[in-house]
């Protein structure tokens, strides 16, 4: 038995599919057909499409500045548009004692089963310890 050749668009070349995908695209925003998306859609496209990527491996691989640095842009936006929540003293010290509080079980959790800091810091970005070591 032959194999199946492509036919049609599939066995057009891949940047020439963008190109008239694109102009589709194109076409149904200016007739007003193409879809709206909503924050909430967005949102969960957004999250969709992050676990597939982590699934497959794909992911970005934040490293601790990168994460640092877009949070703070994150922080920045969210004060510019008004939407950044506005601490009082109180709930400032709750959270930060909160926050202590949860390092520090974590820690002592983490040293009673045998791990390591870099261990500890791993898990609390998701990552299993025996993982983590697989990928050294």
């Amino acid at each position: 038995m032959t194999p199946k050749r492509k036919r049609g668009f599939a066995s057009m070349d891949p940047e020439l599919q963008r190109r008239i995908a694109r102009l589709g695209g194109a076409a149904s925003h200016e007739q007003g057909r193409a879809h709206e998306w909503d924050s909430g859609q967005a949102r969960n496209a957004g999250r969709r499409g992050g676990r597939a990527a982590h699934e497959r491996g794909t992911a970005h691989q934040w490293s601790a500045d990168e994460a640092k640095a877009a949070g703070r842009r994150g922080g920045q936006s969210a004060h510019r548009r008004g939407t950044a929540h506005e601490w009082d003293p109180n709930q400032a010290r709750e959270a930060g004692k909160r926050g202590g509080q949860a390092r520090w079980a974590r820690y002592y959790s983490a040293a009673s089963k045998g791990l390591s800091q870099a261990d500890t810091r791993a898990s609390s970005a998701g990552v299993t310890p025996g993982a983590r070591r697989a990928r050294k």
